[in-house]
């Protein structure tokens, strides 16, 4: 298939974390435009659209395919999506580059394989990491047979998934045992079936089982072993915290290589030509000499591009140009972007799965839990899916409230043998959704919150989210909104202030991060609407929440850089304002409860205990892992930030930046301290007093690293 018309027009078909990277390469991508980006979330493909400059929006495929505005379309969906609307794509004669995994069976590769054949329409599957510039040189080393016949291959994928241990437990790759080798597996079955094309004499090791909220059962470490053309080949795949190694370790005749496909790095070891003295040098230099001339150029290509072409953004953009290059020119695509290639490793998955599957773990029982007589009282959650919700959903169960999670979709994991939790999905951008979510609902918990890049974006959508949610409450005459702001509105830069809630935020907003802005607008709105229209608002603002069901890597203790390095925000001897989850959820439950909450807020900040220094040693103590927790000054953040500034307003020509702010950083150090007097005293809230059990509860039994700790 030729496509001549200059520009070729693309639609993107979802617009979740992956489309901004496919975006970013479209718009490297000569002679290519974005057009149309399309999403069940119009929201969401708005904010695509808008930020990329796409021109229309949609919200089916069929909508999509009708208005003839694409010429090809990146199929970005959850997994179980790729193979119908690939095929609607294909029947349509539109070009189509599919995220992988290409669909969840060889049978349905092969099927849209030779649909593309017949309708004559171009296809291509993104395995990205075959297209990095070092995988490229082992593949020249291997054709010219300076490796020599392989020996040995070990492919390792092994990189935190803290999905496995906090959520989101809706996602479509935690719903069964299966769909986390459908999801990451084509990362290394990728390399095998471009290297060997076969795999056989399969045998699977399952290790670090864990079962999820709602029984499924996972393991988090996978070892698959098997023999290709005479080649011992092992597939490594880890989850669990730790170093990150996505890495091909190759074993030839002639000699070892090592490509780091995180890294964008490639190494050959040969025996050295010098002799038994100076070998071992001269070899060990050599691995030097290529190690600093990829770092060099791996820098300055990062620093050209501002980390747009980092090695996972080099990899997309690099398949990005090879597909299109070839719908240009009318050429069958590279053969590791083909859908042949794509075939042959998801078979591969399959025969994995085969010998996987007896050793599944079964769906656990929902388990029992100790909770009061029914109140006949339905609360809704906003935001229930999350860390704090989904503790705050089952306190408001254990309590005997039927509790209603909004959600935009289902399977969150808050399944209960009584019952008592109920899933509404919808959309918060509905005033519809709303009002019949929060139909014969008394109370209204909103700790929904959004992730955007720019301020424009959190205007849409968590200001003008919680304005509309506010709005739709008065409409229902709901009895009490409970809305979660936090703690980062505050301006915390000064040791010598005590922070209550009587202090007021941050006099310049604009110079802070855009999380803590938004919150602080949110609030607003909302407060503008009890004075104004008597809305019946109470606000709690959660402290540095640890526990079961959070993640390792928390930003409010420190700035991260692995799961076991990290850079201190100051010295880290500032007691820091933890809270336990179970704590935050009591709290909430009684903003709810007592009368005297109504129109109050709320620091739920735990008793002072711990500095971040402290926390990382408990973490020592627990999991028995060397915390690399450096101390480091403020001011270097600052300067870094600046420098990034000047960067991309120079360089790169961004708008709409955010000044950077001496002042945000010494906050983020929380250099202030809290009290909690107001909550203790007008809740009869309880916090965790004694240090011993609050490191128990929130450190050693939290999962932190997905082992148990030692």
């Amino acid at each position: 298939m030729t496509i001549d018309k200059k520009p070729i027009r693309t639609a993107l078909l979802g617009a979740g974390y992956i489309s901004k990277w496919h975006a970013e390469a479209l718009k490297r991508t000569r002679g290519v435009e974005l057009a149309a980006v399309c999403d069940l979330s119009r929201g969401a493909a708005e904010g695509i659209a808008g930020a990329y400059g796409a021109e229309h929006v949609y919200t089916s495929l069929d909508d999509l395919l009708a208005s003839g505005v694409a010429d090809c379309v990146h199929v970005l969906t959850p997994p179980h999506l790729h193979a119908d609307a690939t095929t609607k794509i294909i029947e349509a004669g539109v070009a189509a580059f599919v995220e992988k995994p290409f669909a969840l069976s060889s049978a349905d590769c092969r099927r849209l394989d030779a649909l593309a054949k017949e309708k004559n329409v171009g296809l291509g599957v993104n395995h990205n990491f075959l297209m990095l510039p070092s995988y490229d040189r082992l593949k020249s080393d291997i054709a010219s047979r300076v490796t020599g016949p392989i020996d040995s291959i070990e492919a390792n994928w092994q990189f935190p998934l803290p999905p496995l241990r906090s959520g989101p437990f809706n996602l479509w790759m935690l719903r069964e045992p299966q769909n986390i080798l459908f999801e990451l597996g084509p990362h290394l079955f990728a390399f095998i079936a471009d290297l060997f094309g076969e795999f056989r004499d399969i045998d699977v090791s399952l290790r670090n089982p864990i079962t999820l909220p709602g029984g499924v059962g996972h393991y988090q470490s996978w070892r698959i072993a098997g023999e290709a053309k005479g080649a011992s080949v092992v597939l490594n795949l880890s989850l669990v915290e730790g170093e990150d190694n996505r890495s091909l370790h190759l074993r030839g005749l002639g000699a070892i290589a090592d490509y780091n496909f995180a890294e964008d790095t490639y190494r050959r070891e040969r025996a050295s030509m010098q002799d038994i003295v100076a070998g071992p040098f001269a070899r060990q230099l050599s691995i030097a000499g290529q190690a600093g001339r990829a770092g060099v150029g791996n820098a300055f290509r990062q620093l050209k591009s501002l980390n747009g072409l980092a090695p996972y953004g080099l990899s997309i953009q690099r398949a990005v140009d090879s597909f299109y290059a070839s719908l240009k020119a009318g050429e069958a695509v590279d053969r590791r972007l083909s859908a042949a290639l794509a075939a042959n490793a998801t078979a591969m998955i399959e025969d994995t799965l085969e010998a996987a599957r007896p050793k599944f773990l079964p769906k656990a029982p929902l388990p029992a839990r100790s909770s009061a007589p029914a109140k006949e009282e339905t609360v809704l959650v906003i935001g229930g899916t999350g860390f704090i919700g989904r503790a705050l959903c089952h306190a408001l169960a254990d309590k005997g409230y039927d509790v209603r999670v909004f959600s935009r979709s289902s399977g969150a994991g808050l399944e209960r043998a009584d019952g008592r939790i109920s899933i509404y999905t919808g959309s918060l951008k509905s005033d519809e959704d709303l009002r019949a979510a929060m139909e014969g609902v008394a109370s209204v918990f909103h700790l929904a919150r959004a992730t955007e890049t720019s301020w424009e974006g959190y205007l849409e959508n968590d200001v003008g989210v919680t304005r509309r949610i506010g709005e739709a409450c008065l409409v229902a005459g709901v009895r009490r909104l409970i809305y979660t702001g936090t703690i980062d509105s505050y301006d915390a830069s000064q040791p010598d202030r005590v922070i209550t809630e009587a202090t007021p935020f941050d006099h310049d907003l604009t110079r802070r991060n855009l999380y803590a802005r938004s919150k602080a607008a949110c609030e607003e709105e909302l407060k503008k609407l009890e004075r104004e229209r008597g809305l019946p608002l109470v606000i709690a603002r959660p402290g540095i929440v640890i526990g079961e069901g959070g993640p390792l890597q928390h930003w409010g203790i420190a700035m991260w850089r692995g799961a076991t390095a990290c850079k201190l925000w100051g010295d880290g001897k500032t007691i820091m304002p933890f809270v336990l989850v179970d704590d935050v959820a009591d709290g909430l439950v009684l903003c709810m409860e007592n009368e005297a909450a109504l129109g109050a807020s709320f620091n739920l900040i735990g008793e002072p205990m711990l500095s971040s220094r402290d926390y990382f040693e408990a973490v020592e103590e627990a999991y028995g892992v060397a915390m690399r927790a450096r101390p480091t000054p403020l001011w270097s953040y600052y300067a870094v930030d600046v420098v990034k500034y000047w960067l991309k307003r120079g360089l790169a020509k961004k708008k709409g930046l955010t000044k950077p702010s001496y002042r945000d950083w010494k906050s983020r150090a929380q250099l202030s301290p809290y009290s909690n007097d107001a909550a203790k005293l007008k809740l009869n809230w309880a916090p965790e007093t004694n240090k011993a059990r609050f490191i128990e509860r929130g450190i050693a039994e939290a999962n932190l690293f997905g082992v148990s700790a030692s």
